[in-house]
């Protein structure tokens, strides 16, 4: 996923890129619902083995409310990633307004050692065709 559309941020080897789609058949926007899918490739660049054990996002939207959410791996899963391996998911979130942002991390663990640490996941914007483009 190396395209000028995408999102990226690269903690100890670990590229985490996100590329995001307002879902307009899914969103309200007069009922003040907008919803947004965002694909995350993660890709081990370095030279050992990671485990992907838990997840925490903050979601921010354009009155500069914040939701955290925290939670056991991704889409139910908790990868293991060998060197050179990636592993692809597609969430989604809901917003009240037309346009906010995410950030997070993710908590992995080195697996031959236990060590754990934070990748970061890098921040990108939600903007869907009803707030114009907002710089988040």
């Amino acid at each position: 996923m190396s395209d000028p559309g995408a999102f990226t941020a690269l903690t100890r080897g670990l590229r985490v890129t996100v590329r995001t789609f307002y879902l307009a058949d899914k969103s309200e926007p007069e009922e003040g619902r907008h919803i947004w899918a965002y694909r995350v490739r993660i890709t081990n660049e370095g030279r050992e083995t990671v485990q992907l054990l838990k997840r925490t996002w903050h979601i921010t939207d354009a009155m500069g409310r914040t939701q955290h959410v925290h939670g056991d791996g991704v889409v139910g899963e908790q990868p293991v990633l060998e060197p050179g391996e990636a592993f692809e998911y597609t969430s989604g979130t809901p917003l009240a307004t037309p346009s906010g942002f995410m950030r997070g991390q993710y908590h992995m663990v080195v697996s031959a050692t236990g060590e754990a640490f934070d990748a970061e996941i890098p921040a990108f914007s939600l903007d869907s065709p009803y707030g114009g483009v907002t710089l988040n």
